[in-house]
């Protein structure tokens, strides 16, 4: 085993242990090799995780921003330092090749470190209200504990853009990797740690579906915060209704990217390809319906099919990799069932369209595939199919290219290449996104807000706006004379 941590939970600033929870396997996507065994969490490592956590919330809370804001920086400072360590085992744990982990997955990680850590002060100001010779003001104030609930595709990055704000803030949080990329958030909780961060406040805890009930439920639990599917977010968002708990939704997308006709046909390949190839395709935000407008589609085509052929399959860990295997073997199968899916319902492919033969047969590896001719009734432009799969539909006016691309229940993100500036805000306007990009697609800094709408999820990630959900609004009235009652 290449990656075995100490233990499988960190907790109250420790490696925790307790082999009754049910065996997870960690497997490195290329090779199908096991790296590492851990355990999930039983509900005594629940409790000890809440406790710990409620416990440490009630110091941390008092702390100033500035105090707070120090160890978050020295976190990232930590991160950067490590960011090829850091990267490697992110390449292990989902697959990712490491040209890509190591300057979009701990970097980011450490951007968002550094940023709640810069902020916070400005953003935890509240309001002084003039009411005569009364007054009244406002402060916002952290919610508690908080669970985050990870998703594989972007192990490390999802457990910072989840416990920044949320420490900044002054609450602890619990985080919940997916079962299937267990590692990553294990080396985070060393790190803070290691930056000064008192034991308790950033808890990991594994486990699978059975776990995340037990985190949602809990009665200490304030937030859930979730990155993952639309169906395990109307699950974690019912339960935590009943409770009546803050909660985030990042879920899955089937995002419009439109290009038209005088369009910068290099630059829209190009964001067409980031948008659908770069992690595998395992991105939610991912532009995988590509609108072209119909006078430069075979242009458009052509280009595309001769850079996407070009794309350099193999091993992870090599930097000349360009693309790596699919993140577990159902991944591949369920991509691979959408591929053939498409073609049965006439779509065209242009490349690709199965397994590889560049690499060997070990490993997750699914061609990147492009198909043309797709019509808006196909299972492959209405489902998200979560790989490397781009998805081209011929348009031929605006009004029509918005009504369909609105005609969707997701609404998480989406981008419009056009050299007319005017028509780029105009459409990115109407789409009914949450996140939108002209002449561009996927960039996402920790200083603008991340979020989708309709059944893509609300609440939104990074920026000052991330702040607002994970504090509250305390309003106090005061008083400057006696009180008058008729009574």
């Amino acid at each position: 085993m290449r990656a075995q941590p100490p233990a499988s939970h960190f907790i109250d600033g420790a490696y925790v242990e307790d082999t009754n929870g049910t065996l997870i396997e960690s497997i490195y996507p290329a090779t199908e090799e096991v790296i590492a065994r851990l355990h999930a969490a039983t509900p005594d490592v629940v409790e000890r995780a809440v406790a710990s956590a409620r416990e440490a919330q009630k110091a941390w809370a008092h702390l100033s921003p500035t105090a707070r804001g120090r160890i978050l920086r020295k976190a990232a400072d930590l991160m950067r330092e490590r960011n090829q360590e850091l990267s490697e085992l992110e390449t292990l744990d989902t697959g990712k090749p490491i040209q890509e982990t190591i300057v979009a997955d701990p970097t980011s990680g450490a951007d968002a470190f550094e940023y709640f850590g810069g902020i916070i002060a400005a953003g935890q100001n509240g309001s002084h209200i003039p009411l005569g010779s009364d007054f009244a003001y406002t402060k916002r104030v952290p919610l508690g504990v908080c669970v985050g609930i990870g998703a594989w595709n972007y192990p490390q990055q999802i457990a910072c853009w989840k416990s920044a704000p949320a420490l900044a803030a002054g609450n602890a949080m619990i985080f919940k990797p997916s079962e299937t990329t267990p590692l990553g958030a294990l080396k985070i909780a060393e790190i803070l740690s290691e930056a000064g961060l008192p034991k308790g406040l950033f808890n990991v805890v594994q486990g699978d579906r059975h776990t995340g009930p037990l985190l949602v439920d809990h009665p200490h639990v304030a937030k859930v915060s979730l990155t993952g599917s639309v169906a395990t977010g109307r699950k974690v968002a019912a339960a935590a209704a009943g409770h009546l708990k803050h909660v985030t939704m990042e879920l899955g997308g089937k995002s419009p990217l439109i290009v038209f006709s005088d369009a910068d046909l290099d630059s829209a390949v190009g964001g067409a390809m980031l948008g659908n190839f770069y992690s595998s395709g395992q991105v939610c935000s991912n532009g995988t319906r590509v609108f072209v407008q119909r006078q430069v589609k075979d242009a458009f085509l052509d280009r595309l099919k001769a850079r996407t052929d070009a794309i350099q399959l193999g091993d992870p860990l090599d930097p000349a990799t360009q693309m790596g295997p699919l993140v577990s073997h159902a991944q591949r199968e369920k991509v691979l069932s959408y591929i053939e899916k498409g073609k049965a319902e006439g779509a065209r492919v242009v490349t690709g369209g199965g397994i590889p033969n560049s690499v060997s047969g070990e490993g997750y590896y699914v061609q990147p595939t492009v198909f043309a001719d797709v019509t808006d009734d196909m299972t492959i432009a209405r489902e998200e199919i979560f790989g490397p799969v781009m998805c081209v539909l011929d348009f031929d006016h605006e009004d029509e290219v918005i009504e369909r691309a609105n005609a969707s229940e997701f609404g998480l993100a989406g981008g419009v290449f056009t050299a007319d500036l005017s028509r780029g805000h105009r459409v990115a306007d109407r789409l009914e996104a949450g996140t939108l990009w002209i002449n561009t697609y996927n960039l996402c800094p920790v200083e603008i807000p991340f979020g989708g709408s309709k059944q893509s999820g609300f609440g939104r990630e990074n920026s000052l706006a991330a702040l607002d959900h994970y504090t509250e609004l305390k309003t106090v009235y005061v008083a400057t004379g006696k009180v008058e009652a008729p009574y």
